[in-house]
């Protein structure tokens, strides 16, 4: 497919690295697996925030809204602390949930770790957005994407989105066939 490139959001979600106390390598984690996987073109739109809910909520409505992104793709916030709130964040900038998307990805994760049922990842969609809550782990965040990145394009496709595609040697697309 020809036209203009995806625009897909990058949302690292973290007190410290937002304040520059360590360096965000979760969001460069993703973009890397993106460049890798993708067989489309794409811009990417990356941002580190805080955590916090509203916070959460408004750079997810902009990146949808505003900036376009038909995926975004958060990281951090998905645990148990009192300020991990990226899912709660996210099903109230988005209308509709998706739940197979975090079950999938705790049932990947728990056969790495028992830990990962502390997880609590979720996505959703804003209109033609799809959001996915990715774990904050850079070793995760490739077990993740790996095993949920086969559905995002037919299901970014079925919500409105701009088409995406995969290299099958990184990651096959599903698509069922016409």
């Amino acid at each position: 497919m020809t036209g203009n490139p995806a625009k897909i959001g990058v949302l690292t979600i973290s007190d410290r690295a937002s304040a520059g106390i360590y360096e965000d390598i979760s969001g460069p984690a993703i973009r890397d697996w993106l460049a890798r996987a993708l067989s489309v073109s794409f811009e990417l739109d990356m941002r580190v925030i805080p955590d916090g809910f509203e916070r959460v909520r408004d750079e997810i409505i902009d990146m949808a809204d505003v900036s376009g992104c038909c995926l975004v793709l958060t990281t951090g916030g998905t645990g148990p602390a009192p300020r991990d709130l990226t899912p709660e964040a996210t099903l109230a900038a988005c209308h509709r949930e998706m739940p197979g998307f975090g079950e999938l990805m705790r049932m990947k994760s728990l056969e790495q770790t028992p830990t990962a049922i502390l997880s609590r990842q979720t996505a959703a969609h804003r209109g033609a957005c799809l959001v996915v809550n990715l774990p904050g782990s850079p070793r995760s965040i490739d077990l993740c994407l790996s095993a949920v990145f086969p559905a995002i394009p037919y299901c970014v496709e079925l919500i409105g989105g701009s088409w995406l595609d995969t290299h099958a040697e990184v990651v096959t697309t599903v698509r069922p066939k016409k």
